[in-house]
């Protein structure tokens, strides 16, 4: 019975490393897509692009590992939530990696230009550098379950929230010099990274209840 538990609870801490493994491919990834929006950067756009479909394949085999577990062993009480909340946060971290690649999108789709306006750049490069952050923690966060910094990230996340009023305050003010299609691209971009810290939020709540049996 022990050498059974001992092998379950390996497979527990693996599933919890591969969660781990996603958030550092989307740290990359999202790392990869403001740079190249900043600086119009083709093949960086296209690098990110094509690294979405590992991140999805990354996402499809480990839910199916984790429901392989849940038909294997049965868990119960707090196994199966460890489980089941894997599921979402697997979900959740997928989607982070979507956002990504929506900004190599517009990268690519303005290529040779800039889609973002020289006096937006120091607000796009503060919205990049924020999603980094707090993928980065999340990271940490579900390494070690530490439930003070998974309520850190929702903290982090207002600053994100702060870059994106201050973007949407900005394009809709009457002396906007570049046009409609610039607009909505930006409407877009700041969205992609507000989401991105949503769902950032989502996964370090999911941990806080997964340690605490509450809600954050």
């Amino acid at each position: 019975m022990a050498l059974i538990r001992s092998v379950f609870q390996d497979e527990l801490d693996g599933v919890s490393q591969s969660l781990v493994d996603l958030t550092t491919m989307v740290s990359v990834s999202i790392a990869k897509a403001t740079k190249a929006i900043l600086s119009a950067d083709l093949s960086l756009a296209e690098e990110v692009i094509a690294t979405d479909d590992h991140i999805d394949t990354f996402q499809h085999d480990l839910d199916a590992r984790i429901i392989d577990i849940i038909a294997r062993q049965q868990p119960v009480a707090s196994d199966l939530r460890a489980l089941v909340t894997a599921l979402r946060m697997s979900a959740d971290l997928e989607r982070m990696g979507d956002m990504s690649h929506h900004v190599a999108k517009i990268a690519r789709l303005r290529h040779p230009a800039l889609a973002v306006p020289g006096e937006l750049h120091d607000m796009f490069e503060a919205m990049g550098a924020a999603a980094f952050k707090i993928v980065e923690k999340t990271g940490v966060v579900i390494g070690s379950r530490d439930t003070e910094m998974a309520l850190e990230v929702e903290r982090d996340d207002d600053e994100m929230d702060r870059l994106h009023r201050k973007l949407i305050s900005t394009l809709v003010e009457p002396n906007w010099a570049h046009g409609v299609e610039c607009a909505i691209d930006l409407t877009l971009l700041g969205r992609y990274y507000e989401r991105f810290a949503d769902h950032a939020v989502s996964v370090s709540r999911r941990v806080y209840f997964l340690v605490t049996g509450k809600f954050a």
